[in-house]
């Protein structure tokens, strides 16, 4: 097992002008060292070796609760429609990111330091064709924080659907539910 570099997301909390197509384009085709370290360079080393070797490779995105690490598979989603020329894919994170709102609602919640936490995993992973154009991804889920569904540490919440399904209790498809305010039920579960 051979293992890269791993990417750390770390969040400045401002938007900064070093991810647009003109960033995406100096690292395109750098190698690894020959430039700045940046999120493009860690993708465009994956997507070379990935080309040159013609096998899998694996990036992991890791840091802190609020730390960017979705953001950061979004842009190097990005990179790699850009450099892959995918143009029916160049909106390639959007799509597979099309999904998030379900995922978060289901698997986020309010934590001390994160107002949408991802209290789950993520594997995202992309298909190219022998041309190393986008044809496809899939992202999945894994790791779900159970026991937040019944207890929350104190200026914590409950995943945000509990709150959604209660502001809908009145809603006839949920009346069989029986639900009413989130603060009911959170007495149920403390």
């Amino acid at each position: 097992l051979v293992v890269g570099i791993i990417l750390v997301a770390i969040n400045p909390y401002k938007q900064l002008p070093i991810y647009g197509d003109a960033i995406i384009h100096a690292y395109s085709g750098q190698n690894m060292g020959d430039m700045d370290p940046h999120i493009f360079a860690v993708a465009e080393e994956a997507y070379k070796q990935m080309a040159r070797n013609n096998k899998n490779q694996s990036i992991i995105v890791s840091g802190e609760s609020g730390a960017g690490k979705t953001v950061s598979a979004r842009y190097t989603m990005r990179y790699f429609a850009t450099v892959s020329k995918s143009s029916s894919n160049a909106h390639v994170e959007d799509k597979v990111l099309a999904s998030n709102p379900i995922t978060e609602a289901v698997g986020n919640a309010k934590t001390t330091r994160n107002d949408n936490s991802s209290r789950f995993g993520k594997y995202t992973e992309i298909s190219f064709d022998q041309s190393y154009q986008i044809i496809g991804a899939n992202m999945r889920t894994y790791l779900l924080e159970k026991s937040r569904v019944v207890f929350q540490s104190e200026n914590e919440r409950n995943y945000h659907i509990f709150y959604q399904l209660c502001a809908s209790a009145e809603q006839p498809e949920y009346e069989h539910l029986k639900l009413g305010e989130s603060q009911e039920n959170n007495l149920l579960f403390t």
